[in-house]
């Protein structure tokens, strides 16, 4: 029997489902808006450098644990009174942020503004397959894929400047009037489903305490472990002992529970398991290289966040000219070629990024920036579309959140795996440049001995010429031994995506959803 043709969402629904992706925006560009200014943090609450970082792993966290429940509380409270909620919590602890004076008040504040807001990012994607039927869903992933992309490339470069031109705290201030609109808006336009408080009888507790410890324990490993020497370190070790230890107690609830807090049974499915795999390559690509390209431009270049910002907007414009183009293949093209050509052209990106040097801008940069922009829509709207495209409509919900974490998770894992290989593979560099330094090298000698003569005629810091020639030096090989591992890792991301790439054809071409099933 066929399906009732769905009209789609009213006007007020529209509105509403749009203040969603805003609270989304917000959300996503939260991870990394502080990034920029972490020293600025740093100072106004008098902690350490070490001790400031926390103010952007707390958020991770938090937000990492919250985003596999997120399925299960929109399905007990239904979704306009969950992301109503996240709303509310996220704009409450971002001015609780704002004027915090503590490193311990500052850190609580992010974590409760990370696992409240953590809700509205896959709210959003499951409300479009809701929403939307048809053609207009493919427009709906457009602006999702976007949006989730697009924020973590901004984040840095717009908290650069709103310190820059503000102060630090005005990174969580702007949230406040926003995060009221949204909360405002969601909760009197958008009413798309309905709750289902039977479900709390059967809330598995002791699922949601194995999962909280067994993400937060992960994340705090890849986070920390590559800082701290991973397993050498008695805090990451014990950490790493937790996770493995709550997250086989996870999984034994998660296949066995009636009422399991998360159903992975998901998985099972086959173009849902390779296209979670995709998002996870995704996060590695997004968060890793919105990373790495700035600290290059930062540590080797000398760049302020203005320079660093003009850029990495590369990227930005990329995505945006793109978006279109991808809406418009995704309804004529089989969706496994716009993944195959997105994963193969953002690898490319990283591959032709990965031949940095320590004179490398804008010149050189621009199109491999501009590829990842254009690779990476070509995977996250389709992929979307692919990974939850053929699952029934009460199983959207939980899969969003499944979804979103792989991304949220290769991300982490990507930061981990970059920091891990500049740091080895620095040394290695290092220490190969150095041994081709000797003094039976006559070029060496040479370049020590027109630094002694340029600095022959003042005295640095009170120190002799040779002395500051042979400094110069040695930063000079530091410089470069960081640019060669850079580069190490910029074609290891690209790796990544060449050997994904073949996955594609394991894929099935998602079938359209019953228009409007699940809605109300």
């Amino acid at each position: 029997m066929n399906t009732p043709a769905q009209p789609g969402p009213t006007p007020r629904q529209l509105f509403g489902f749009f203040a969603m992706v805003l609270g989304m925006f917000m959300a996503v560009l939260d991870i990394q808006i502080v990034s920029a200014s972490i020293a600025d943090i740093q100072a106004g609450l008098a902690a350490s450098p070490d001790e400031a970082s926390w103010v952007q792993t707390s958020y991770l966290i938090a937000e990492i644990v919250m985003i596999p429940l997120s399925g299960f509380l929109s399905r007990l409270l239904s979704t306009r009174v969950l992301f109503t909620i996240s709303a509310l919590g996220f704009t409450v602890f971002s001015l609780t942020c704002a004027f915090a004076t503590s490193l311990e008040v500052m850190i609580f504040s992010r974590a409760l503004q990370g696992f409240l807001g953590g809700a509205m990012i896959p709210t959003v994607f499951a409300s479009s397959f809701l929403l939307f039927p048809g053609p207009a869903r493919v427009r709906a992933t457009v602006i999702i894929g976007l949006t989730a992309t697009l924020a973590p490339t901004v984040g840095p470069t717009v908290g650069g400047l709103i310190t820059d031109a503000l102060s630090w705290h005005w990174l969580f201030l702007i949230n406040v009037p926003v995060g009221l609109f949204i909360a405002i808006t969601v909760w009197t336009t958008l009413d798309i489903d309905e709750a289902e408080p039977g479900l709390l009888r059967r809330f598995d507790w002791v699922g949601l305490a194995l999962m909280a410890l067994f993400l937060g324990s992960l994340e705090y490993v890849l986070e920390e472990g590559a800082r701290w020497q991973w397993l050498q370190d008695e805090t990451v070790a014990s950490f790493a002992a937790i996770a493995t230890l709550a997250g086989l107690g996870f999984f034994w609830r998660a296949f066995t529970s009636a009422q399991p807090i998360v159903e992975l049974r998901a998985f099972a499915d086959r173009n849902f398991a390779i296209g979670s795999l995709f998002a996870f390559i995704l996060g590695i690509a997004l968060y890793g290289s919105v990373y790495l390209v700035p600290l290059f431009l930062g540590r080797v270049r000398g760049y302020d966040s203005l320079q660093i910002g003009e850029t990495m907007f590369v990227t930005g414009v990329g995505m945006f000219c793109c978006a279109p183009i991808v809406g418009n293949l995704s309804r004529k093209v089989d969706l496994r070629v716009l993944v195959a050509f997105g994963l193969l052209t953002t690898g490319l990106a990283m591959g032709l990024t990965g031949r940095l040097t320590a004179q490398s801008s804008l010149p050189e940069l621009w199109l491999p920036l501009l590829l990842r922009g254009v690779g990476m829509m070509f995977v996250m709207v389709p992929v979307t579309s692919i990974a939850l495209g053929t699952l029934p409509p009460p199983r959207i919900k939980n899969a969003s959140g499944l979804f979103n974490l792989m991304r949220n998770l290769g991300g982490a894992f990507g930061l981990a795996m970059i920091n891990t290989v500049v740091i080895d593979r620095g040394a290695a560099h290092r220490l190969h440049l150095s041994e081709g330094l000797g003094w039976a090298r006559n070029e060496a000698v040479a370049a020590l001995s027109n630094m002694e003569n340029a600095f022959a005629d003042r005295i640095v810091n009170g120190a002799p010429a040779d002395l500051v020639a042979l400094r110069r030096l040695s930063l000079l090989v530091a410089r470069e031994a960081n640019v060669l591992a850079y580069n190490d890792a910029l074609l290891l991301m690209a790796g990544f995506f060449f050997v994904a790439a073949p996955l594609v054809f394991l894929l099935r071409a998602p079938r359209a959803m019953p228009p409007g099933a699940g809605g109300h």
